[in-house]
């Protein structure tokens, strides 16, 4: 005995060791009798596996937050044992900062690391460094002594594939020879990315937010955030973002770091043994990726407590925030772009906006939402002619086809052959005096002497009218390309196509606007703000205002997208119209469906997930929704003393169940508590193996004392150790909106339905999410479970 002092319990202990070391028996007749002699609670030390959960399941939030309350006195009443108990509690309270520091340095790491890749391999479509082949077509430039501003796009260390094979620059064989190796790198970058999907991480395909928002919600998909997934997810992103697809990587970069943080959590028991701390540490890495993908810390934090996590504490808002700044200070460092900024479209403005522009950006608002409605549709439409046709069965194929037909189409247009981002980098650009771009060609005054920031509008030229009917024909090539491409078994984020959708199109009304405020400045709507020579509208503005429409049309964000667009262009003065577009956004978009892309994709997938956000206002009951169902047989439960190991391997084998009630007796089916179908199969193999005596005769109890057995009987095994002894129950006659409630913000995964005490049935969630599916007046057994 450790303790100091007299203490009964261990002078009994003393004596009683000391008898059985003698071969004195100290059983009383009572005890042997039952067969108790030497009967001991072998779960009083736990063995492997133990309260943790299968594939395909959900957690039981209440328990993984007991165990860990659990733990946490366990450690804080050892820490006043002595000081190296204290530098462990110490340490145990700072794991969780540890682990927000390594996801932060490795995401900001691979993001950094992706986006020169991404940069270099795009390029490689067209052409090659011949000073340096890993140089992208910029920093190949950067080096050059023979660059001059004006052809700053050109030097002759960069070489087109045409060029260095023929030596010529210019003709049809030129222009059809650099389309045609064009489409053959694009075709070879697709076939890589979906080969190493297929083969060797088939969950590395997607964006994964969907999937993340599940596991989130407590929903286990082994493997979904492992090393594999991590290493090939990151390779193939690469991949297929350079093969010109109409994807993005930001998307894939929230993945990218949740595996992450699922492997940092490997290495510290508080989360690897926790599934309710392991999601925090998770909502905190969705933090991190939207940090590096978009530069903004910010709304990473916010993004994740809006759009992605079930729970959130308060000091997972600190540590996302953490983690997020973090994540940016690391690809800050990095500079992958060599612009000292994380994005490649960083812009600023010099022009104030005009109440009158309240106008065109609501209008962008309900374009975007008139989008985001329709993407949303027509995507899940065809994803869902994918999954019930031979079309599932070709992905690869799928991808090939549809990678040829994007570079086909694609090489002709300008603003289509380049990458989205920096598409998307051109669209949102000030056109300023020193600008190349055919957005910006227009005609200038001679006697115009001005600041390089307070260019006045002018007219179009040419330039600026070719570029309009080749960014029509964009807007609609990406409008419908990305409707075939996300949901492919590549990595593929949809932000970044949603943006450009909606900076194309903001830029065309910008333009239109622009050239409208020069022309017709005598208008009332113009006469007030809009004096000649003045500079009146920023065609970029619209590009962003549009962009953030589109997006929150897609994925109806609100708060976060108005943050992330901030964080984007860092200027205070362009909030204003951002959230009259994302507001108006998601307005349309509801009044046609209240789901984003995300969430139905979640349910296109029939994972398991309660959206905290869906209003249950239907006047059922729980008796109603439990089971058993009239006709059906009786419920599967288990009693607390007269049930046999026999009988409980019979029902395990012979059931599905994911855990059974524990009732006084059959006759009576008063509720003692539930049991875990896991937990009981692995406490009767290791009784098996470790606990003499323990037989398929012998009788389970899950009670304090043992039965009054026979002394034939063989030995009992005590089993009152994975007993929940508190399981959620709710009356016959409580309202269903009352129990969806509950589900939601407990997190549970089953719920017990008694009356005065009697256990009348059980609800699960795949229950609740059936019976919501019937109240809308859907095919309950549609929903596909895995």
């Amino acid at each position: 005995c450790k303790r100091k002092g007299f203490c009964p319990l261990c002078t009994f202990y003393f004596i009683f060791c000391t008898i059985s070391d003698f071969g004195v028996s100290s059983a009383t007749p009572t005890e042997e009798m039952n067969g108790a002699g030497n009967l001991m609670d072998f779960l009083d030390e736990p063995f492997p596996d133990v309260g943790t959960y299968e594939d395909f399941h959900t957690i039981d939030w209440l328990r993984e937050k007991s165990r860990d309350t659990d733990r946490h006195r366990k450690i804080t009443s050892k820490s006043k044992e002595s000081i190296w108990e204290l530098i462990k509690s110490l340490l145990d309270a700072w794991s969780g900062w540890v682990v927000m520091l390594l996801i932060g340095l490795l995401s900001g790491t691979l993001a950094g690391v992706i986006d020169l890749a991404v940069d270099w391999m795009t390029d490689l479509k067209e052409g090659v460094c011949l000073s340096a082949f890993w140089y992208s077509h910029e920093q190949c430039c950067w080096t050059s002594n023979e660059t001059t501003f004006d052809d700053r796009d050109k030097c002759p260390q960069w070489q087109k594939w045409a060029e260095l094979m023929t030596g010529h620059t210019e003709g049809a064989g030129v222009y059809v020879l650099n389309y045609f190796l064009y489409i053959l790198w694009a075709l070879l970058f697709s076939f890589l990315a979906v080969s190493l999907v297929r083969v060797f991480a088939p969950y590395a395909c997607g964006s994964g937010i969907p999937e993340i928002k599940t596991i989130l919600s407590g929903f286990i998909i082994r493997g979904y955030l492992g090393k594999w997934t991590l290493l090939i997810k990151t390779v193939t992103l690469v991949l297929a973002v350079s093969s010109g697809l109409s994807l993005g990587k930001e998307g894939p970069l929230v993945h990218v770091a949740c595996c992450c943080g699922n492997l940092f959590c490997s290495l510290f028991s508080k989360y690897s043994k926790n599934e309710g701390k392991r999601r925090e540490v998770l909502s905190a890495a969705a933090a991190a990726g939207v940090s590096v993908a978009f530069g903004a810390p910010i709304g990473g934090v916010l993004f994740s407590l809006e759009e992605v996590s079930y729970y959130f504490p308060l000091k997972t808002l600190w540590r996302s925030f953490f983690a997020a700044l973090v994540a940016a200070f690391t690809l800050r460092s990095i500079n992958p772009f060599g612009n000292s900024r994380l994005v490649l479209f960083y812009v600023e403005y010099h022009t104030p906006w005009y109440m009158a522009e309240l106008v065109p950006f609501i209008l962008l608002g309900v374009f975007g939402g008139l989008w985001g409605t329709l993407f949303i549709r027509a995507n899940i439409a065809w994803c869902r002619r994918r999954k019930t046709t031979q079309l599932g069965k070709y992905p690869v194929l799928e991808v090939i086809a549809v990678t040829g037909i994007t570079a086909v189409l694609a090489y002709p247009n300008p603003y289509t052959r380049r990458s989205t981002s920096e598409l998307i980098s051109e669209l949102f650009n000030d056109c300023g005096s020193l600008e190349s771009s055919q957005l910006c060609d227009y005609i200038n005054n001679p006697n115009m002497s001005r600041p390089v920031d307070d260019i006045p509008d002018r007219p179009a030229g040419p330039g600026v009218y070719n570029a309009l009917w080749q960014l029509a024909l964009a807007l609609i090539f990406k409008i419908v390309i990305t409707i075939f491409t996300f949901g492919m078994k590549i990595p593929s984020g949809l932000f970044i196509p949603s943006m450009a959708v909606g900076a194309i199109a903001g830029r065309i009304v910008g333009i239109a606007v622009e050239q409208m405020a020069y022309h017709h400045h005598d208008w009332i709507i113009f006469k007030n703000w809009c004096r000649p020579g003045a500079d009146c509208v920023t065609p970029g503005l619209y590009a962003m205002v549009g962009a953030a429409a589109c997006l929150g049309g897609v994925t109806r964000m609100t708060v976060s997208l108005v943050v992330i667009m901030f964080e984007l262009t860092g200027g205070l003065e362009y909030i204003v119209p951002l959230m009259a577009a994302a507001v108006t956004s998601k307005w349309v978009a509801d009044a046609f469906g209240k789901e984003g892309i995300y969430e139905s994709h979640i349910q296109l997938n029939g994972y398991p997930y309660l959206d905290v956000r869906d209003e249950f206002t239907h006047r059922t009951l729980a008796t109603d929704v439990m089971r058993p169902r009239r006709n059906d047989p009786p419920l599967a439960v288990l009693t607390q003393d007269t049930t046999t190991v026999e009988d409980v391997e019979t029902l395990i084998k012979d059931t599905d169940y994911n855990g059974f009630p524990v009732v006084v007796s059959r006759e009576s089916e008063r509720l003692i508590g539930f049991v875990q179908r896991r937990d009981l199969t692995l406490a009767i193999k290791n009784a098996r193996q470790k606990q003499d005596g323990v037989v398929s005769s012998s009788v389970v109890y899950f009670t304090e004392d043992a039965p009054q057995l026979p002394a034939s009987n063989p030995q009992p095994l005590k089993l009152r150790r994975i007993l929940n002894l508190s399981p959620f129950t709710v009356t016959d006659h409580t309202p269903m909106e009352t129990v969806v409630d509950i589900f939601r913000k407990l997190g549970l995964r089953q719920c017990l339905v008694t009356r005065s005490g009697r256990l009348l049935g059980i609800i699960t969630k795949k229950d609740v999410l059936r019976h919501m599916a019937q109240m809308m007046n859907q095919d309950p057994e549609s929903i596909m479970f895995n």
